[in-house]
């Protein structure tokens, strides 16, 4: 099970389920959204996770041309998770609000074109200039 949740406690979640991916983006839009060159993300079913709290989102065109929609606390503003509409039978959890960081474990990089130079990847795992089809599983 995975679990995590906001700063202040007010938002929390739990996925029932492995991660189906883990990874490093490097778009522009997750570089705003994180304040620094990257975001971690993990993909769960959206059939098995669930949040209890009071959410807001704000939703921005992803690179699949739909829109990514990023959920954070209402009350500390704390970015928790997104519903991507290019996946919607997915959830993506930020590495950030999990209970146990090391639960994260990335697989991949993926819009390394955007990325800057002074965030490089630390280990080696694959890289992709831009999203690849499918971000592989575990």
């Amino acid at each position: 099970m995975i679990t995590g949740g906001c700063s202040c406690g007010q938002v929390r979640y739990q996925a029932n389920s492995e991660p189906l991916f883990q990874l490093l983006c490097h778009c522009r839009d997750c570089q705003k959204a994180s304040g620094t060159g990257h975001v971690p993300v993990m993909g769960v079913a959206k059939a098995l996770f669930k949040v209890v709290g009071y959410t807001k989102s704000h939703a921005v065109i992803g690179g699949s041309g739909k829109p990514a929609i990023r959920n954070f606390c209402a009350n500390c503003g704390s970015l928790v998770f997104g519903t991507p509409e290019s996946a919607p039978h997915l959830v993506t959890i930020y590495a950030g609000s999990l209970d146990d960081p090391a639960t994260f474990q990335p697989q991949i990089a993926v819009n390394t074109k955007s990325r800057s130079s002074r965030d490089r990847t630390v280990g080696q795992i694959p890289e992709f200039d831009t999203m690849p089809p499918r971000p592989p599983a575990n």
